[in-house]
């Protein structure tokens, strides 16, 4: 049996950013608990030059909508990056999944040998479909998921391992 690129890549974000929205809740939760301005998580970072909580959801979810797009080969929506609160950034990953949801998986399967290119910054990437999902956007999403992660465990939320998993 062959693995599709839909089931490769639509099920793994939804999971995820499942996940990522589970975490905000118990954040939101923790920052209540103890009094904390939700803020201060919101603009946590691990390292001063890395980006915040709120730029790692947002890169999350950018990643899996823009994947889910340039594969099915149907306009990336725009989605402002103005979130400064949970419930902005839950409704940013409710808006993701609902909109990867969305494509049809018809579209995205046969997209291995798609060309795909995009602006990273000043530069321009070229990637076969195959290539763009398994060497670029499935690094990157993990990548800013556990940033995620990780600026909020390092400011004392309790969650492990299976927090970032979700339930198997």
């Amino acid at each position: 049996m062959t693995l599709s690129m839909y089931q490769a890549s639509i099920p793994v974000f939804v999971r995820g950013l499942k996940n990522l929205s589970t975490i905000l809740t118990k954040a939101e939760g923790y920052a209540t608990e103890k009094k904390i301005e939700p803020a201060v998580l919101i603009n946590a970072r691990l390292f001063p030059d890395m980006f915040p909580l709120s730029r790692q959801v947002q890169i999350a979810c950018d990643s899996a909508k823009g994947c889910a797009a340039r594969l099915a080969g149907v306009e990336v929506p725009s989605h402002p990056d103005t979130e400064t609160a949970f419930p902005e950034l839950q409704a940013r990953v409710k808006k993701t999944i609902d909109f990867i949801q969305s494509v049809d998986a018809k579209k995205i399967d046969g997209s291995e040998g798609r060309d795909i290119s995009l602006k990273a910054g000043p530069r321009e990437l070229k990637f076969k479909g195959q290539g763009y999902l398994l060497t670029f956007v499935l690094p990157n999403f993990y990548f800013h998921t556990t940033a995620a992660y990780a600026i909020l465990r390092h400011n004392g939320l309790n969650i492990g391992k299976m927090d970032f998993l979700g339930e198997v």
